[in-house]
Formats: C-alpha cells, structure tokens, sequence
C-alpha cells in the first residue's frame, strides 16, 4: 500500500475526513492530524540496515 494510500485510509476512518477534503489538506495540516512530524530522522546506520535489507534492483537483473 502507497504511503499516500495508508494517509487517507486513516484520514477516513480516524477523523471522518472526505476523500476531496484530504486531498485539499496541506501536508502540515495532515501532520497535525496524525500526529506525526515530531519523530527523529533516520540515522545513517538505520539508513544502512535499510537498504541492505531492500537492496534497489538492477534492470539487466530483474
């Protein structure tokens, strides 16, 4: 599921918010809805382990 996808199912379900309502919805009022913006960044060693675990794969190799 695409993160946006994620963002109005839970606009929908936790705060009764339309599907042209949240797309009217700047990203700032979204993040004071949810809740979210406050977390810490991504270190560079979290950063690592990413994308050692999902490694982007070559076209020659798909």
């Amino acid at each position: 599921m695409s993160p946006w996808s994620e963002m109005l199912r839970r606009a929908a379900v936790a705060f009764s918010i339309p599907p042209a309502a949240f797309w009217r919805l700047s990203l700032k009022e979204w993040r004071a809805l949810a809740g979210e913006g406050a977390g810490a960044a991504l270190g560079r060693p979290d950063l690592v382990a990413l994308m050692a675990r999902f490694p982007d794969e070559m076209e020659d190799e798909a």
